[in-house]
């Protein structure tokens, strides 16, 4: 939790900042892609925000009302932000780009700006600010990969897709892909501008914009449909889910392990809940001790699993 709590904060200052200077920079040439990347940059400090409420509300305790506690808020938040920012924020580029490849604007990007004495072109402005948003993002970048390289080292993933599909720590997963699709975006977005001042053709400038809104809106959907997987209770990964059963299985006392089930209800917070057929000669006693170090190996064997139900069948 606390290495997604600073992926946040990171992304957050970041992002705050580079909204700002993208803004000015659209102020001062007019360029449809720098529009795009302010309202990529808006959305993303937006985020980061409804991911901070969401690792905050997931902190709280069980309660009578919520029995294993609230870790499914950060599903929830991560599942807003990708639909609600991610897509209105690719809309509205989208629909920028497309609009101003439509209808291109005549007459340059504005006029020279004096700092200190010297004429500087509007359009070094929007790279400046560029690069300095490239420098940011891969700051953020990194810190994302990290952590979750750190996942795939712990459960043995095999790379980062199986870790897009198979993470609950959908707070990074959901930094590290808007600081992919930044960085992308940004590129992008420094392309158009630099094709357009080359070759004089505003089209350059106008298609980046609309490539950046179909970038935010694949990722949003993408996005959105992993955090719908846990929204709705899906089980751990099938080798993931048999090694926890081997351990019940493997068990002298045990005949058979006649239902098992594993859910996540929060970010790396599973829910197992098993019936099993012990050895009929168990008395009660001995039955609850056997229980209750079932219950301790399936927690050390994996830290993820926070609530062990073992329903006996003699």
């Amino acid at each position: 939790m606390a290495g997604s709590t600073s992926v946040v904060v990171a992304a957050l200052f970041a992002n705050g900042a580079i909204a700002i200077l993208k803004f000015l920079g659209f102020l001062a040439t007019g360029s449809p892609s720098m529009l795009s990347e302010t309202y990529h940059s808006i959305s993303d400090t937006g985020n980061q925000v409804f991911l901070l409420i969401g690792i905050r509300d997931s902190k709280r305790g069980e309660t009578q009302s919520h029995p294993f506690g609230h870790g499914k808020s950060q599903f929830f938040y991560s599942f807003l932000v990708s639909v609600m920012l991610f897509g209105i924020a690719g809309w509205e580029s989208a629909k920028h780009g497309y609009d101003a490849l439509m209808h291109p604007a005549h007459g340059g990007g504005g006029e020279a700006l004096v700092l200190a004495g010297f004429e500087i072109e509007p359009v070094w402005v929007n790279v400046a600010i560029l690069l300095g948003a490239i420098a940011f993002e891969s700051y953020a970048f990194l810190k994302a990969h990290a952590e979750l390289r750190r996942q795939i080292e712990e459960y043995e993933w095999t790379g980062l897709v199986e870790a897009f599909r198979q993470t609950s720590d959908v707070t990074t997963l959901t930094a590290f892909t808007e600081d992919t699709v930044a960085l992308t975006g940004a590129v992008l977005a420094l392309v158009g501008i630099g094709l357009t001042e080359f070759t004089g053709n505003e089209m350059f400038d106008a298609a980046a914009a609309l490539l950046i809104g179909i970038l935010l809106m694949g990722f949003a959907i993408a996005l959105a449909w992993e955090n719908k997987r846990l929204l709705i209770g899906e089980s751990v990964p099938v080798d993931e889910e048999q090694a926890l059963r081997d351990i019940v299985k493997n068990d002298p006392r045990v005949v058979h392990v006649d239902h098992f089930r594993a859910s996540y209800v929060g970010p790396e917070k599973l829910l197992v809940a098993l019936d099993v057929s012990f050895d009929p000669e168990l008395d009660t006693e001995e039955l609850d001790d056997h229980i209750t170090e079932i219950e301790s190996e399936l927690r050390a064997a994996d830290d993820r699993v926070h609530f062990v139900y073992i329903e006996p069948e003699l």
